[in-house]
């Protein structure tokens, strides 16, 4: 890397030619939603361990509990009372990371990774363990794909999995991110989730996914899963039990419930996204596809239906990604801070296990803010900049309120989920070229 890759603000002036900037207002989405209280998280996890079967399990057995997904708020806590509820019922639990390849497929990494996520043996009151070994518990039928099970989880008495349900950023079907993608992917460690990744290209994660989790739940003995669901401000608003009896059929009906309830962009048609920040906290896929309606970096799947973004331009990482920008091949130009943040190693071990090596191709670097949506404006086609839709956005997570243009603040003025906090005004840049403002989540 060098800076010669970043192309400075009075070539892309050259490039576009005169250029006017949109007046940028402040509108907010509002959202009904009824999350859980902080104080009571730890006890519901617990109780949704009852709704568990523990039928074949002795007396004092070993239960393993698969956690390791990032982004989801309260997760200790959850964990917690998981292991908590456990060892309520006479069993001796401990968790193991279910996160694939993550963590640069180390042992080591995805214990340190599930201590930035609040899980640690001092937080969550048990033994963990970390290995990236696994066993091979079967083959699916037709295809005789492996199927892999991390070595401490397989000599478990039983298995629980904690995850949030949420719609998957590479691909659509009735089950997607949730508690039987961790069955597959998370607890196969980083040799299940290349196994996954690589069939994938021909048969789709939509069709592998139920096919290899019915394989696992009779094999093992999954005891079941405690289900998350968050609201549209990834708060908690849903835990429930679900034995290994319901994984499949349950997790297809929290799946609408967490389509529901994701937040989204207040527009379906624009001409520039701004995205303040990606990171692996946010999305698997940096900034979520669900949202951005980009998935041209997966193979074999379709792009969502909707919204219709022309041009984004991303300004930076956040800190816990730890310089993994998968998911920065979406947008259309990005800021040096981009560039400089990136750590080429972490981004291509987890862009090669799931075979969306495009999601980390580098798009084009450009010195400052002013360049960068300079740029993003002069490929829109004709569209005046005073008349093109710019919605600016802190990341895919935290979409309550938004930095908008002058079209669409008045279009938001008709809208009954929409209210403007603050009237258009000019946009206005330091002497460095970036945005004065702050992050849309920030005052």
């Amino acid at each position: 890397m060098n800076d010669s890759l970043v192309v400075p603000e009075d070539t892309v002036a050259t490039a576009v030619g005169e250029t006017t900037f949109p007046r940028m207002g402040v509108i907010e989405q509002i959202w009904e939603t009824d999350p859980i209280p902080i104080e009571e998280i730890e006890g519901r996890a617990a109780a949704a361990v009852d709704d568990l079967d523990f039928s074949d399990v002795p007396d004092g057995g070993e239960v393993a509990i698969g956690a390791g997904s990032r982004g989801i708020a309260n997760l200790g806590s959850i964990v917690s009372g998981v292991v908590a509820g456990v060892r309520d019922r006479g069993y001796e639990p401990f968790v193991f990371p279910a996160m694939g390849s993550h963590g640069g497929a180390t042992a080591e990494g995805q214990r340190e990774k599930l201590d930035t996520l609040g899980v640690s043996e001092e937080t969550v009151g048990c033994e963990i363990r970390a290995t990236m070994d696994v066993e091979t518990v079967g083959e699916t039928p037709e295809r005789g794909v492996p199927v892999y099970a991390d070595a401490n989880a397989v000599a478990a008495d039983a298995i629980v999995m904690v995850n949030r349900i949420k719609p998957h950023t590479d691909f659509g079907g009735e089950v997607e991110s949730g508690l039987s993608k961790m069955l597959v992917i998370g607890m196969g460690k980083q040799r299940g989730a290349k196994m996954a990744h690589d069939w994938a290209v021909d048969w789709s994660l939509r069709n592998m996914l139920p096919e290899i989790a019915s394989q696992l739940l009779e094999a093992l003995p999954v005891a079941g899963g405690v289900a998350i669901v968050e609201d549209e401000h990834d708060d908690t608003t849903l835990l429930e039990g679900v034995p290994a009896s319901g994984f499949l059929e349950r997790e297809r009906e929290l799946l609408e419930t967490a389509e529901r309830r994701m937040p989204k962009l207040p527009f379906d048609d624009l001409d520039v996204l701004v995205v303040d920040r990606i990171g692996k906290d946010i999305s698997g896929q940096g900034m979520d596809t669900n949202v951005t309606g980009r998935r041209h970096f997966t193979i074999n799947e379709p792009e969502p239906e909707s919204p219709d973004v022309k041009r984004i331009y991303l300004r930076g990482l956040t800190e816990k990604t730890k310089g993994n920008a998968m998911g920065m091949g979406q947008a259309d130009f990005v800021h040096r801070d981009v560039k400089a943040g990136l750590d080429w190693p972490k981004a291509l071990i987890n862009a090669i296990t799931a075979s969306t090596v495009r999601g980390v191709r580098l798009p084009p670097v450009v010195e400052n803010d002013r360049a960068g949506l300079r740029g993003a404006l002069g490929t829109i086609g004709p569209v005046a900049g005073d008349e093109a839709r710019v919605l600016r956005v802190t990341d895919t997570m935290r979409l309550q309120r938004c930095y908008a243009s002058e079209p669409l603040i008045e279009a938001a003025r008709d809208r009954d989920d929409l209210r403007v906090i603050a009237e258009p005004a000019a946009l206005a840049f330091d002497d460095g070229g970036e945005f004065v403002a702050p992050t849309p989540g920030e005052d």
